[in-house]
Parts: structure tokens; sequence; C-alpha cells
């Protein structure tokens, strides 16, 4: 019997992840870095910045710092103007809050968390949110995720996570807690295998976790 519910939040519950690899693209390029999507993919899977690349280069920290801060502002203003909504996400919270105690474990940083949700309703559905700086190590490492057991005091038996990407999954698998994959087009050459379910759209979760 599962009671608790942790969602991941980009992909998931909004879609971010296009606008923040199109923002680092941008700005990394800057620095010699020709970054292309899978490859930026298989190093998020891994847990890899994508700045190691630049760092290969020989590019100093300070300019790299530089560029990530540019980064950081680029995918602001993405998150200001363009849509980034899922259709349904506020529909099958609303559903499985009554049953279920909820929470966002996110590698988002916290600026930009607080930005997404200033006028989005998602939030009072869930018990707390965990973001970037959190917890000690991000995903795939299992802290995020152990984290939020600790915080619901619970076991990893109890609770059932809601990812899109390699990343997340292997955090999820990792801290011994069952994962549930939404296809997400942005990630869907990355290896979802490991999953312990596989859902199309959020639309069939319910239905999934009625039956566990």
């Amino acid at each position: 019997m599962k009671s608790f519910i942790l969602w991941d939040h980009d992909g998931v519950l909004v879609e971010t992840e296009p606008w923040y690899f199109e923002a680092t693209r941008q700005c990394i390029k800057q620095l010699g870095v020709d970054l292309d999507q899978q490859t930026y993919l298989r190093d998020m899977a891994m847990g890899i910045s994508a700045w190691e690349r630049a760092a290969a280069l020989g590019v100093s920290h300070a300019d790299i710092e530089r560029h990530r801060t540019l980064r950081n502002q680029r995918y602001q203003q993405f998150l200001r103007e363009q849509d980034i909504e899922i259709a349904g996400v506020d529909t099958v919270l609303e559903e499985l809050s009554a049953h279920y105690a909820m929470a966002i474990v996110t590698t988002a940083k916290r600026a930009d968390f607080e930005l997404i949700h200033a006028d989005r309703q998602i939030v009072r559905h869930m018990e707390f949110v965990l973001a970037n700086g959190d917890y000690a190590h991000s995903k795939p490492a299992p802290d995020p995720y152990l984290r939020a057991l600790q915080r619901f005091q619970t076991s990893a038996e109890a609770a059932i996570v809601v990812e899109d990407s390699e990343r997340g999954l292997r955090s999820a698998l990792a801290a011994g807690i069952d994962c549930v994959v939404v296809a997400n087009d942005f990630v869907a050459g990355q290896d979802l295998s490991a999953a312990t379910y596989q859902i199309k759209s959020l639309a069939e979760l319910p239905a999934l976790l009625a039956t566990l």
C-alpha cells in the first residue's frame, strides 16, 4: 500500500526542461562549447554538468561563473515568457491529494521554483517542497528522495516516485523507492527501462496507483 507520492518537478508538473537546455546551450556556446541535446541529456543522466565541458577546454572558473549567471537570467526570462503548462496536472493532483500525502522533490533552484509557482496552484497540494540546496547531493544521487522519506518519517516501501528522466529514475531507485516514469518527448532517448512502471501521461496515474 502506497501512502506517499514524491513528485519530480521539471518535465512532470511543468514543461521547463527544454528551456533550461536552450538557455544553457546559448550561453555555453559563447565559451566555445557546441552543446547538442543528445549530449546534454547523456550528461544529465550521469549527473555531469554541461559546464564541465567548458572547464575541459581550459575556460577559467570566473568566465564559467559569469556565463552560468547569464544562463540563469536567460532561463528566468524563458520562464516568464514561454508556455510551460502540462495539461491536466492540477486535475490529477486534486484527485490524488485526497488519498496521498505528497511532496515535490526537485533539482530546480529555489528562486526558479518560486518564479514558476508565483501564479500557479500546484504547491497547495503538497506537504513540502525540497529544492536544490535542501540535500547534500543532487539527482542521480539518492539524497533528495532519502531526505523526503526522512521528512515524511516513512519507509521507501510506503512511497512512490513520479519522474520523467533517467537521472530522476536513477535517484529514486538508488533510494530504494518504486518509480513511475511519465513519457516526455524531451527525454525520449534516455534509458528508462529500469522504471517500476511506465505511463504515457499523468492522466493514467490515479488508475495505476489504485492497483498498488
